[in-house]
Parts: C-alpha cells; sequence; structure tokens
C-alpha cells in the first residue's frame, strides 16, 4: 500500500517527540529517564510495516532514510558508510551502507554500540515456506529498535567518553550455504584498523557491544562464548552483567551457553575492538516466518534498553 510508510514515518517522529521531552535533564533529586520497552517495541513493529529488508532492497533504503531522520532529530551525527558487493546469483552490484549515529564527537575514548539492520532474504529454516515472506521483527528490527528508543538519552549522556551506534548492513546477505556473513562489519572493522594504523584516528573504541535477537517474549541472554573466552573482551561481559544483577534484570544469565559468529567476531578480529555479543540464541522463530512482531515482547526490550541505558551512564 502506496500510504503505509507515511504510517511509519508519523509513528516514528511520534514516538521521538514523546521521547525527546521525557529524556531532559531531570531536576537535583529526580530519578533520571527511564528507558521505555513500549517505546521500544512501537519502533520494532514501524520497522516491519516497511516489510522484509534485505541489503540493496527498496525497503533497505527506505528504512535507512528513516532512521537517518530519527537519529538526526534527536541530535545524532549520521554518516553513511558505503560499500558494494556482487550478487553471487546475478553478478549485479548491490549497494550497501552502513550507519554510523555519533554521540559527542568531541570525546575521543568513546564506545560502539551495534546492531544488525538488514533481514535475510528468506526464512530458510522456515519448515513449511523457505521462500516465504520474512520480515525480520527479533532478528534484524530489535536490536535497532533499542538503539532508537536509546537516542532520546545520549545528548544528555554524562561522562568522557562519546557513543557511536553503528547499523551494520549485509549482516546476513545470505542466499547460499558459503556465501559470507557479516560484512557491513568487516567493512567498518578494516576501515577503523587502516585508520588506527595509518594514523589517521581521531577516536578510539574502548569497547563495543552487538545487540542481536533481544525481543523474544522468553528472553534469556547467556554470556556468548567468543565474548567471555577473549581476554579484552571479558570484562566488557563482565561489566553489562554485573549491571544487569545490580538492576535485578533476570533475562541476563550470568552463565556461557552458545558460540555465535555475530558481528563482534569481525570488529574484535579485524578491528581489534573488544567487542562482546548481547544475544537470545535460543529463539524458537529464527529464520521462519514466524519471526514477527508478535513473537516479540516490549518487556525484553526494555530490560535490554535498561541494562544498556544504565552502563553506558556509568562509562568513565
Amino acid at each position: 500500500m502506496a500510504g503505509r510508510p507515511w504510517s511509519v514515518a508519523r509513528a516514528i517522529a511520534a514516538g521521538l517527540i514523546v521521547g525527546v521531552l521525557a529524556a531532559a535533564r531531570p531536576c537535583r533529586g529526580e530519578e533520571p529517564p527511564a528507558f521505555s520497552g513500549p517505546q521500544a517495541m512501537r519502533y520494532l513493529e514501524a520497522i516491519c510495516e516497511l516489510g522484509p529488508r534485505p541489503s540493496g532492497s527498496a525497503a533497505m533504503t527506505r528504512q535507512r532514510e528513516l532512521l537517518a531522520k530519527h537519529f538526526r532529530a534527536a541530535g545524532g551525527t549520521v554518516s553513511g558508510q558505503a560499500f558494494q558487493i556482487r550478487d553471487r546469483r546475478t553478478g549485479a552490484a548491490v549497494h550497501m551502507e552502513n550507519l554510523i549515529v555519533t554521540w559527542h564527537p568531541d570525546r575521543r575514548e568513546r564506545v560502539l554500540i551495534g546492531a544488525h539492520y538488514d533481514t535475510r532474504p528468506f526464512p530458510d529454516r522456515d519448515p513449511v515456506d523457505p521462500r516465504g515472506r520474512f520480515v525480520g521483527a527479533n532478528d534484524g528490527a530489535s536490536g535497532v529498535a533499542v538503539l532508537m528508543e536509546l537516542a532520546r538519552f545520549m545528548p544528555a549522556l554524562p561522562g568522557p567518553v562519546g557513543v557511536d551506534f553503528v547499523l551494520f548492513d549485509a549482516e546476513e546477505y545470505v542466499v547460499a550455504p558459503r556465501d559470507p556473513y557479516c560484512l557491513g562489519s568487516t567493512f567498518f572493522a578494516r576501515q577503523y584498523a587502516a585508520e588506527q594504523d595509518g594514523g589517521r584516528a581521531t577516536h578510539r573504541y574502548r569497547a563495543g557491544v552487538i545487540l542481536d535477537m533481544v525481543a523474544d517474549r522468553d528472553l534469556e541472554i547467556w554470556q556468548e562464548r567468543h565474548s567471555i573466552e577473549w581476554p579484552d573482551t571479558r570484562p566488557v561481559v563482565d561489566s553489562i552483567w554485573a549491571v544487569a544483577t545490580r538492576l535485578g534484570v533476570r533475562q541476563f544469565v550470568p552463565r556461557p551457553k552458545h558460540t555465535v559468529e555475530d558481528d563482534h567476531v569481525p570488529l574484535r578480529m579485524i578491528g581489534r575492538i573488544p567487542t562482546c555479543d548481547v544475544i537470545d540464541f535460543d529463539y524458537p522463530h529464527w529464520h521462519t516466518t514466524a519471526d514477527t512482531p508478535a513473537n516479540c515482547a516490549p518487556e525484553s526490550l526494555g530490560a535490554v534498553g535498561k541494562v544498556m541505558l544504565e552502563w553506558l551512564r556509568e562509562q568513565r
């Protein structure tokens, strides 16, 4: 329907206006504003209204435009990091573009919070329709929705540490078994490493966090094994789970479980950024047509957003 993108834009704009007003600095003695799981859920639903968003698609372009507008309106500086690949099926060039949202650019010491914003071309694990419609509510929209809600808190973020949100394209532009994953984060990591090695760096990432599949109704975020086995990323994991424990957020389970090949791998292995993966890898609707907003929950988004906001506020 031609009118649908406008309804998405209105939903995002309305949430931003309310959020910015609510996130103004509290008066002395007042509690700081809280992350809203329901608002993050509305963002997730609005993104999914765009439909499937695989890399290079018109829906991905529309999503990128809406997100850039959202983050700029919240006070962030938004830049694109474009690259392209050849489609393995047709040989045609496919436009890819990471989105980088910078908060407090004057702060040289920074942290990176990332999420992929593309959707898999097909729900290939679906037992009935493996070439059906895949909107990626949890696997594609959930991390983005958390960042959209976090945006309203970033202008007033205290301390000496700056923050970059990075939305990675082509995390799973996969149409055949041997196709590579994490193309956007790999490109980003190579560019960052080249700047560091070439003496052109204007900033340094002290840590990174990837948010992926964080909206499952039955959310359990165990510690990803790469993240705790790498000696430089273990302190990042420990600090996040310590915040969750202190806040009483039980969805963060302080024990290891899965080993996941996600965007944190190239960031750490190529970019040398100590990056951990915050992911619920037990989602039953992973890569199926049932990965829809109906199987996501505002309480789950709220739990993750609450922990990440407090963790960012504590960076010193």
